[in-house]
């Protein structure tokens, strides 16, 4: 079972009750939420905001992908999915991506929500510009990926 989602940041805001609803239509014995949210400094450089770019039809398949993934390489048969991450603009502190994981035990959902995150920074093409105090921005560099 799987949602996920691109969430406009000029329309709507991620909300961890979102996951928590859909998650608890489930019945599994381990929830666990990984909620990442904009930090103010970055490379010693103080950071007002990021911008966050996507083609949302790759993002998504390269979601639905690595939920796959992860049934085959971490062998988890049964499990809920919950992702949702921001397109546009996202200021400090803000929510910029919810996963939440169920599984049966607790050991399999905190290897699922780590696989995930690292699965999503290396594979998924989400760019970043993060705009600075002294109102400079610039397109991070990400991981490289081969398609």
């Amino acid at each position: 079972m799987l949602h996920a989602k691109i969430i406009d940041a000029s329309i709507e805001k991620i909300d961890i009750l979102k996951a928590e609803e859909f998650l608890s239509s489930s019945n599994f014995g381990a929830l666990i939420y990984f909620v990442g949210t904009v930090r103010d400094l970055n490379e010693n450089k103080k950071v007002n905001g990021i911008t966050y770019d996507s083609r949302d039809s790759m993002v998504l398949k390269s979601f639905e992908e690595i939920y796959k993934d992860a049934e085959l390489k971490l062998r988890i048969k049964d499990k809920a999915v919950f992702i949702e991450h921001v397109k546009g603009y996202v200021a400090i502190k803000e929510k910029s991506i919810i996963i939440g994981v169920g599984c049966k035990h607790r050991n399999e959902a905190y290897n699922l929500s780590r696989f995930i995150i690292e699965e999503i920074k290396k594979r998924t093409p989400i760019w970043k510009k993060e705009h600075y105090a002294n109102e400079e921005s610039e397109w991070l560099k990400g991981v490289s990926i081969q398609l």
